[in-house]
C-alpha cells in the first residue's frame, strides 16, 4: 500500500525558495521531512507507511497508549516550533493525514485564496499567551476585608436581632466567593484589554485546572494575542509592570512566545 502524506504546515513558497528547509526526522523517527511545492503554497510534509498508520490504528494509540501520544504529540509541537522560526507558517494539528500527494493539492488550491489572506496576516506577527495566575486564599482575605458590599452586609447583619445575626452571618461566606470572583474577572479583564492594545488580535481560552499546571495557584485567565513583531518589547514590558503592581497582592501574570499560529490560523 502506498504511504501516507503527514501535513506539519504550509508555508509561502516564496519563503521556502529563499531558504532551504534544514534536516528533520520525520513521525516515525526514520524518513525526513520534505516540501511539495503547490503554487505559491509549499506544504511540510513527512511520508508514513499506510499499513501502520491507518486511521483505526491512531485511535487506538491515542485512546490507549499514553506514552506514544506523548511522544508523537511532543514531536509534532517541537517540529511546527522549529518551522515556525524559519518560516510564516500555517501549522496543522496533530496527525493530519492525506491519503496521496493529489488530495493534498485539491485541497490546497481549493483553499487558494483563504490561505493567500491568512499568509498575508501572519507575515511579520507573533502568537504570543499570556496566563494570569492568583492566589485565591489571600485574594478573598482582601476582598473580606476591603469590599464594599461585604462591608454594608456586615453592617446590615449588627443592626439585625441576635437570632437572625446567627443565620444572616452565614451567608457572608457565599458573598465573599461571590465578590472574590467579581474581582477576578474584573482584573484579569482589565489587564487583557490593555494587553489587546498591543495586538491585531486577541482571544480568550479555557482556563486549566491546577491537575493540568501542577501549579498551587488557580488560573484565572488564559488568553493568546497576535502581535506585530515590532510591538512585543512593549508588550513584555507592559506585564512586568503589571507584575510589580499586582505581584504583592497574590497575582502572577506570565507571558510566553512565540508560538506556531494555532489560534490565528486554520486549514483542514
Amino acid at each position: 500500500m502506498r504511504d501516507l502524506l503527514y501535513l506539519y504546515g504550509l508555508i509561502p513558497t516564496e519563503e521556502a525558495n529563499k531558504e532551504t528547509l534544514p534536516p528533520m526526522k520525520g513521525f516515525d523517527g526514520e524518513d525526513e521531512l520534505y516540501t511539495i511545492q503547490i503554487g505559491a503554497v509549499t506544504a511540510i510534509v513527512c511520508d508514513l507507511p499506510a499499513d501502520d498508520y491507518s486511521e483505526e490504528s491512531i485511535k487506538e494509540k491515542v485512546d490507549k497508549d499514553m506514552d506514544w501520544l506523548q511522544e508523537k504529540a511532543f514531536h509534532h509541537h517541537e517540529t511546527v516550533l522549529m518551522v515556525s522560526k524559519l518560516y510564516t507558517i500555517i501549522p496543522l494539528k496533530f496527525c493530519t493525514l492525506y491519503k496521496n500527494e493529489e488530495s493534498l493539492k485539491n485541497t490546497i488550491e481549493g483553499n487558494r485564496n483563504k490561505l493567500e489572506m491568512t499568509f498575508q496576516q501572519l507575515d511579520g506577527n507573533e502568537e504570543w499567551n499570556v496566563k494570569i495566575y492568583c492566589d485565591d486564599k489571600l485574594l478573598k482575605k482582601q476582598v473580606s476585608e476591603s469590599n464594599p458590599s461585604i462591608e454594608a452586609k456586615r453592617k446590615e447583619i449588627s443592626e439585625l436581632p441576635k437570632g437572625r445575626q446567627f443565620f444572616e452571618k452565614k451567608k457572608i461566606d457565599q458573598l465573599i466567593d461571590r465578590e472574590l470572583e467579581n474581582e477576578k474577572n474584573r482584573l484579569c479583564e482589565e489587564v487583557h484589554e490593555k494587553l489587546k492594545e498591543h495586538s491585531l488580535h486577541g482571544n480568550v481560552k479555557k482556563n486549566w485546572s491546577k491537575d493540568v499546571t501542577g501549579r498551587q495557584e488557580h488560573m484565572a485567565w488564559n488568553s493568546v494575542f497576535l502581535l506585530p513583531v515590532s510591538n512585543v518589547d512593549e508588550f513584555v514590558e507592559e506585564i512586568k509592570q503589571y507584575e510589580e503592581e499586582l505581584g504583592h497582592a497574590g497575582w502572577k501574570i506570565e507571558a510566553s512566545g512565540p508560538w506556531p499560529p494555532y489560534h490565528f490560523s486554520s486549514f483542514s
